[in-house]
């Protein structure tokens, strides 16, 4: 019989946990969600289960049950620290973990993200990523006042920004992650010399201009911060609809995406595919993880009531764009053996409640996953890159 290949495994951070009631549970602690030691104590759970990497959700708007504008709610967690200075404090406690923040395209510039996420992957030894979100509301918009996005009303209430602003948004990412690239290649490997001998410190002739211009940005370069360790640290887009998908396809490394079943996860991979082929994508395909909602007990029964609980005290049904599971380990382990025969080389997992279900996830998931020989015993690659099978890419500036 021939075992399944090894499926890669992550775990999306959120506050208390994915289900805004999480923060009244016995086990968690509200108090800390601002505290060093929380998000440190998360990130390092994650590494004692030989996960590949975590990432740490963010916005540019204060969380909110209304898309695009602000409610009235006082009995959920409102307000976070920033995604990528969590990633700073934690990436030196840690030596294997990936750590991937969130970064907004819309309204940051991507000299400054191209050198933050470098730094990050000089503080980890080659561990950072980014995750590049697009905004699309009139509410972060404003938490700028650069730039207007007009969200419709009908009947007073918001609905969805026209295609044509979508379609924007999406090319102003692809843009906004190419000039980090770039930037990211502006200095060869071998850029520095640090020869007190000569008293050169650089070789000028290894630091380029990047002389980008777009319809959305125009950057000169070169970037500040020498070639990080990866070369490229990982870039990642969740992805539900067909512009989001050809974002990834066009720039990313990873892509998550949110199957409901076996033949829904068989589809998107055919989709992504289809999009990488109209691309001309070039290099290594795009891997394909799934986000799940998970709420994992030692029986089904305990983990569904405690849903139903948590669902009670915010008074109604956790509402997610991915899946939501709510079973045993074991259940949940058989469902993602299946998933990826069609297709999906890795989950990233949501949990639904913080610490519960993310020691669920590292102490039970990750030994029945082990018991099916479909994950890893120990860490092995350093760079998260070579981790997830991916080669270091070559510099485009670089004289062959």
């Amino acid at each position: 019989m021939t075992l399944p290949s090894h499926l890669h495994l992550a775990i999306a951070l959120d506050g208390a946990g994915w289900h805004p009631a999480a923060w009244r549970e016995s086990d968690a602690r509200p108090l800390d969600l601002s505290s060093p030691r929380y998000w440190v104590d998360a990130v390092q759970e994650a590494e004692w289960g030989l996960l590949d990497f975590v990432t740490i959700e963010d916005s540019l708007a204060i969380q909110s049950t209304r898309r695009g504008a602000v409610d009235s709610r006082t009995d959920q967690v409102r307000g976070r620290l920033d995604a990528v200075l969590i990633a700073a404090r934690v990436a030196p406690t840690t030596s294997a973990i990936g750590i991937i923040p969130v970064t907004t395209t819309t309204h940051t510039e991507p000299f400054h993200v191209s050198k933050a996420i470098a730094t990050l992957d000089y503080v980890s030894g080659g561990r950072a990523g980014l995750q590049a979100r697009v905004s699309a509301t009139e509410l972060e918009a404003r938490q700028f006042g650069r730039r207007a996005i007009s969200t419709p009303q009908a009947n007073g209430a918001r609905t969805s920004p026209d295609t044509a602003l979508i379609t924007d948004l999406f090319d102003e990412a692809a843009e906004f992650v190419e000039v980090v690239r770039r930037l990211w290649d502006s200095w060869e490997d071998d850029a520095e010399l640090r020869d007190v001998a000569t008293g050169r410190f650089i070789d000028r002739d290894k630091v380029h201009y990047i002389d980008f211009e777009g319809p959305h940005f125009s950057v000169k370069g070169p970037s500040i911060t020498p070639r990080p360790p990866q070369g490229q640290p990982l870039v990642s887009v969740l992805a539900h609809v067909p512009v989001a998908f050809r974002l990834a396809a066009r720039s990313a490394d990873l892509v998550y995406t949110t199957p409901t079943s076996t033949e829904v996860a068989h589809s998107i991979v055919s989709t992504i595919r289809a999009h990488e082929v109209a691309e001309g994508r070039q290099g290594p395909k795009l891997l394909v993880f799934a986000d799940l909602v998970v709420f994992l007990d030692e029986n089904t029964t305990t983990a569904v009531l405690r849903k139903q609980r948590l669902d009670e005290l915010d008074g109604r049904a956790l509402r997610s764009d991915a899946f939501i599971f709510a079973g045993t380990p074991g259940d949940l382990a058989e469902l993602m053996v299946e998933w990826q025969a069609a297709g999906i080389d890795g989950y990233r997992l949501r949990p639904g409640a913080v610490p519960h279900d993310l020691e669920m996830i590292t102490h039970e998931l990750v030994g029945a996953l082990q018991d099916r020989g479909v994950f890893r015993q120990h860490y092995e690659d350093l760079t998260l890159r070579a981790r997830l099978g991916l080669p270091r890419p070559a510099n485009r500036y670089a004289r062959a």
